[in-house]
């Protein structure tokens, strides 16, 4: 069997497989990691161990090396740039007249890659902003359209128990979520207190923390 780690991109996100060679490695440790998008920055979230080949979606990518405290920095300085690239796509938003609005930008680690995350009623055609932007920031620009449960993740979050969202803290996927989950724990049905900041029924760990919280009838 491979011996693998387990890694992730974001704290609250899916978990990956590598092979960690001969790279010594701890929980918590910052990566190098290849992938078929180039290199990454990724936290090593469970140490090496076995699994079965049927558990490692297409090849099974190397650690390059410990993330050094350069990458790091690198690292800092692309998230500090967010707030003014997504101004400057906003106005090209504007210029273009695009129904559409920006949640979140996103460089790699190399910063030949920028994406953003925007919301729409409906699919947008956006091939001439994506020239448009791909000009003005001189990266390979991706535009990714998502959805309200995916916008509450990326944006974070208090939610009314009072805790960090759980979408945004340790969920990685959206379980199925329906109105019989509220009604097995005694929930009120209440749309307006089972559904969460996204505006969607709670997510399985949210509808377990407004348990903890409400009583039947609330």
């Amino acid at each position: 069997m491979p011996v693998v780690i387990g890694v992730r991109f974001k704290d609250s996100g899916k978990t990956y497989y590598f092979d960690p060679r001969d790279v010594e490695l701890s929980q918590g440790d910052y990566v190098i990691v290849d992938t078929a998008r180039g290199l990454e920055l990724a936290k090593v979230a469970y140490l090496r161990h076995e699994v079965l080949s049927g558990e490692i979606i297409g090849d099974l990518k190397p650690v390059v090396r410990r993330a050094e405290p350069a990458d790091l920095e690198r690292q800092r300085l692309l998230h500090g740039r967010h707030e003014d690239v997504l101004a400057r796509c906003s106005e090209k938003i504007r210029e273009h007249s695009l129904p559409m609005r920006l949640v979140k930008a996103e460089y790699s680690f190399d910063g030949s890659r920028l994406t953003f995350y925007f919301t729409a009623e409906k699919r947008v055609d956006f091939r001439m902003l994506v020239r448009d932007l791909a000009r003005t920031f001189k990266s390979r620009i991706e535009l990714r359209q998502i959805g309200p449960r995916d916008e509450a993740k990326l944006l974070g979050g208090i939610g009314p128990c009072g805790r960090v969202l759980c979408c945004a803290s340790f969920l990685p996927d959206y379980a199925r979520v329906s109105i019989k989950m509220a009604k097995d724990q005694d929930l009120p049905l209440n749309p307006a207190k089972i559904s969460g900041v996204c505006g969607r029924l709670y997510c399985p760990g949210d509808i377990c923390q407004q348990s903890w919280h409400m009583s039947p009838g609330q």
